[in-house]
């Protein structure tokens, strides 16, 4: 019985509350999973990721480069829609004590995979722009991004 009632609760709650999802698997992001430097190059196996706006995502990125980090590092950072990714990487080239995000420009970070070594995982969770648009990524360790590691977060209703 006390059973019964509480589902009664909980169901009532759910539509009075305008139908949230009682799962909270409904709220889990989607996870994109990125593999950069494969086979030591210089790119992400992934230059467009769609969107929808607002969507909760979660890059997971590896470093698949079998080269130190201090020459094959590679991180992954979404910048505002229009920030210039040339002026950005070559405003990072000097950076490597704040991991290749110059302090100038930290404003066009909307997200950011640390700098990672061979093998290593990072991962960033973070909410999509609202506004539809393309959001350019980039690697920003040195060179990287000129040599054409970068791509494309693109929001679409």
């Amino acid at each position: 019985m006390k059973s019964t009632f509480l589902a009664s609760l909980v169901l009532a709650a759910a539509v009075f509350s305008g139908g949230a999802s009682l799962h909270a698997a409904d709220t889990a992001p989607r996870v994109i999973k990125i593999q950069a430097g494969m086979g030591n190059a210089m790119k992400f196996d992934l230059t467009s990721i769609p969107v929808a706006p607002g969507e909760t995502i979660k890059i997971v990125m590896t470093n698949a480069t079998t080269l130190p980090k201090e020459v094959m590092g590679h991180n992954w950072v979404l910048l505002a829609a229009g920030t210039d990714v040339n002026a950005f990487a070559a405003a990072a080239a000097p950076e490597a004590a704040n991991g290749y995000i110059p302090a100038k420009m930290k404003d066009k970070v909307l997200a950011a995979v640390k700098l990672l070594g061979p093998n290593e995982t990072g991962e960033v969770t973070f909410t999509a722009p609202t506004a539809p648009g393309s959001y350019p990524f980039l690697c920003s360790f040195p060179a990287h991004c000129q040599i054409g590691m970068k791509g494309v977060v693109v929001v679409k209703k």
